[in-house]
């Protein structure tokens, strides 16, 4: 009851059309909807219905077949044609079988026979209402995506291409600075535009480092269509699908070209005998400006507190120069990083400047409004007459943007692994965050245990599928609300070895994991569960952690055959199923540290349920 109180309030953000010519019915219905709709409008044949849905903001339509001037099943059509995945009911009398079959041809799958069953109907237009909103967030989360690819496409030299480094995409800022148009360039390969000053050994470097999925950095000097030269700071990332595979590359880059023809003049001339001081020292603050307004420029003294920032660090950070000189660095502690970690990172940092080398790295800051800035970062001690350190400084570019943008491409990919767990679950009718739930207290359970952090990251992506057998159950096996019997059960354990067979063939290393799991989460240490009746250590470690957090969730949420525990019960279960249905080990890393499963509980609740 509590949980059908919590779904009607989907209806709320529903703007619902209605359609019928019949005034008896068309009254009865709309005083059942009013108040329960975000808005309700009503036409009384399809003619008014489909000018109802232009001039509104329609999410649902409910209509009648047999209606004047134009039938349901016309107006669907013309609405279908307008909009083809517009939501919509029909209702229909046991004498319009004819029209039933046209209403299924044109995919309209959901309708009620009159007089209608309002119980039902409320049901229907729940299970609308949330594919309708999960279709809104699907297209808020795209929309936002693609915002942040226009920032990035403005503020950056953009291209990708193939895994054999052929050109699939440039953007505007490319095109501009190379000379060449896209049609010039798409389906070539790089080579159209490199330059012959730039070593061999660069792009062996750059190439063996994409291919090892990790980020390439560093200075390229191109060729233009018409022969001359540019120079741009780059970062090449690989782009990884669901199964760990590079699909294609990205490139970011910042053209560097002016601040690279002001170093190697200054350094020409400085090569040379001057007698006109004045001309040495204009041609240094000349560079020194460049470099000044191109770049984030701090320097720390011996005690690291800060002793300068220029206008770009100031712009970034957010903070002003009196806000900062005099201040120590670690006022600028990324929040994401402990003190802890913190300390061993900028020890490290500051130890090798004492040692007078060099660093090139990418750095996290954070921002006078709480955010995060990236940068990539070169930091160097600066000496006296004497050779000792004075104090030290650092070169900084602002690469937020690209950082933001390699997250959102990341959370893409993980939000395809849960939409792919997911489907299990809503065949079920196990909705909410059941499988980031199930996803981040195996990743927990796995970082307690000692496993790798290349097993931690795979199993983290493989259980949110532990249940994706249970495609191949049917529904009145899988949505029974009461216990199952001895036939259904047995319906029921085969999920595990469906789910198995789906994923077993794969040479992916996630789907690999997921069919471990899909397999052996329902084995118990006891040797007591299916589908094998493994015992003990011969099950793998994959399937012993996901049962424990697979179970922990199922028992703390409502599911259609029963109601939440409460936390106390569920720890007892827990203690008095250690070494049966459980691993020992894992139930005692378990309860030592279940603030840490409650905290990941708390955050992620369900939105249309209730957590215990």
């Amino acid at each position: 009851m509590l949980q059908m109180k919590s779904e009607l309030s989907l209806l709320n953000e529903l703007n619902v059309l209605y359609v019928e010519d019949d005034k008896y019915i068309q009254e009865e219905l709309e005083f059942f909807l009013s108040g329960k709709v975000k808005s309700l409008t009503i036409a009384s044949n399809g003619q008014e219905g489909l000018e109802a849905y232009k001039n509104n903001q329609i999410d649902l339509i409910i209509t009648d077949i047999q209606m004047p001037k134009m039938n349901g099943l016309e107006m669907s059509r013309k609405i279908r044609e307008i909009n083809k995945d517009a939501k919509i009911i029909i209702t229909t009398a046991f004498n319009d079988t004819e029209y039933l079959m046209e209403a299924i041809k044109l995919n309209l799958g959901n309708y009620l026979t009159k007089p209608l069953d309002l119980n039902y109907l409320i049901e229907i237009m729940i299970e609308s209402a949330k594919n309708i909103l999960l279709e809104k967030e699907n297209r808020r989360i795209l929309n936002t995506f693609e915002q942040y690819k226009s920032v990035v496409d403005e503020r950056s030299i953009v291209s990708k291409t193939d895994i054999n480094g052929i050109i699939t995409y440039i953007n505007k800022p490319f095109e501009e600075i190379s000379g060449y148009t896209v049609s010039e360039l798409i389906g070539k390969s790089h080579n159209i535009i490199r330059h012959e000053d730039t070593p061999i050994e660069v792009f062996e470097d750059m190439w063996q480092t994409i291919l090892a999925k990790k980020v390439w950095q560093g200075k390229i000097k191109n060729k233009k269509k018409n022969g001359d030269y540019y120079i741009v700071d780059t970062i090449i990332k690989p782009i990884v699908n669901i199964d760990g595979e590079i699909e294609e590359f990205i490139a970011l880059r910042n053209d560097i070209t002016e601040l690279e023809m002001s170093k190697e003049y200054f350094k020409h001339r400085n090569e040379k005998t001057s007698t006109n001081l004045k001309e040495s020292i204009r041609v240094a603050k000349t560079y020194k400006d460049i470099v000044d307004k191109s770049n984030m420029i701090i320097r720390i003294d011996l005690d690291r507190n800060i002793t300068f920032v220029n206008d770009a660090f100031c712009e970034v950070s957010g903070y002003s120069k009196d806000e900062l000189i005099g201040k120590p660095y670690a006022m600028l502690k990324d929040s994401n990083v402990t003190m802890e970690e913190y300390q061993t990172e900028i020890n490290a940092m500051f130890d090798a400047m004492d040692g007078k080398r060099v660093l090139r790295r990418k750095l996290a800051n954070r921002a006078k409004d709480g955010s995060t800035f990236y940068c990539k970062a070169i930091s160097y001690p600066l000496v006296d007459k004497n050779g000792e350190i004075s104090e030290y400084m650092g070169v900084r570019h602002d690469i937020t943007d690209i950082e933001k943008l390699h997250k959102e491409l990341e959370d893409t990919q993980r939000e395809l692994i849960y939409r792919l767990g997911e489907v299990g679950e809503t065949r079920s009718k196990e909705t909410g965050n059941h499988v980031k739930r199930v996803a981040n207290y195996s990743k927990l359970l796995a970082k307690h245990y000692g496993l790798s952090k290349e097993e931690e990251n795979h199993l983290f992506s493989a259980s949110p599928m532990h249940d994706i057998g249970k495609v191949g159950i049917p529904d009145n096996v899988l949505n029974k609300p009461g216990k199952l019997d001895e036939k259904e059960w047995e319906i029921m354990r085969t999920h595990s070895e469906i789910g198995y067979e789906i994923l077993k063939n794969s040479a992916r290393p996630i789907l690999k994991a997921a069919a471990i799991v899909s397999y052996t989460h329902h084995e118990k240490w006891d040797g007591t569960g299916y589908p094998k009746g493994l015992k003990g250590e011969d099950i793998h470690i994959f399937g012993r952690i996901t049962a424990i957090a697979d179970v922990f969730d199922a028992l703390g949420s409502d599911r259609v055959y029963k109601k939440a525990w409460p936390l106390e019960q569920i720890l007892d279960y827990f203690k008095e199923q250690k070494g049966k249905h459980f691993d020992p080990t894992l139930v005692d890393i378990f309860l030592e540290n279940l603030d840490e499963f409650l905290e990941i509980r708390d955050k992620y609740k369900d939105n249309f349920g209730k957590n215990s």
